[in-house]
């Protein structure tokens, strides 16, 4: 679309489902607003440190480390290079995204590794994994978006025109003109003054079609 477009900062983690709908039906919305999302790490893991939880999201949270340990290596090193680090992030969310939500595939080092390669990043970066080199630029980025939201709430974060907010929570992904007007209300909502939240219970799953 022609024009200036808007900018809407969006924080993700790759193993989050509701996130990863959410993440594509932005992108549904760029073909059909002035808007252009970046990309940013949070991470549940640190999210959900010291808290206690169930047993089994427990062990979910200790292999969600790797996951976005290597989407801030890759962000670093493409900085490094003199790169814009968002795209960078973007390509390798939805190869991850791709792999751990539609074709179920673990959180191991052999679908990092494919999940970089089919991105255009180095294999190498998958190495970030398991070391906590890359943990203090982590925080920082979980930081900068969770400040603007509160920590009582997950991902997605979107921060758009000096307006923050957790959501929207999908299921499934609007489509064409639906995925803009939800945009125009969801921008409605977040824009004005005093306005907290809005929810309902859940009454289906994540439906990734």
């Amino acid at each position: 679309m022609a024009g200036k477009r808007e900018t809407a900062d969006f924080w993700f983690d790759p193993i989050c489902p509701w996130a990863w709908i959410t993440s594509r039906w932005m992108l549904e919305v760029e073909k059909v607003r002035p808007v252009e999302t970046r990309w940013h790490v949070m991470s549940l893991a640190v999210l959900n440190a010291g808290r206690d939880l169930p047993e089994d999201y427990k062990k979910s949270m200790e292999t969600a480390w790797g996951p976005v340990r290597i989407a801030i290596a890759a962000a670093q090193r493409a900085e490094q290079a003199g790169e814009d680090p968002s795209p960078v992030l973007g390509r390798l969310y939805t190869e991850l995204g791709t792999r751990f939500h539609h074709e179920k595939k673990p959180r191991e080092r052999a679908t990092y590794e494919e999940a970089l390669e089919a991105a255009g990043l180095p294999r190498d970066l998958a190495d970030a994994a398991d070391v906590t080199d890359h943990d203090d630029a982590l925080r920082k980025s979980h930081t900068e978006g969770m400040d603007q939201v509160g920590y009582e709430v997950g991902t997605p974060v979107i921060s758009v025109a000096g307006s923050a907010f957790f959501g929207p929570v999908l299921s499934p992904i609007p489509r064409g003109e639906d995925a803009g007007k939800l945009w125009d209300g969801v921008r409605l909502v977040a824009g004005t003054d005093g306005f907290f939240e809005l929810k309902r219970s859940r009454t289906r799953g994540p439906v990734f079609d």
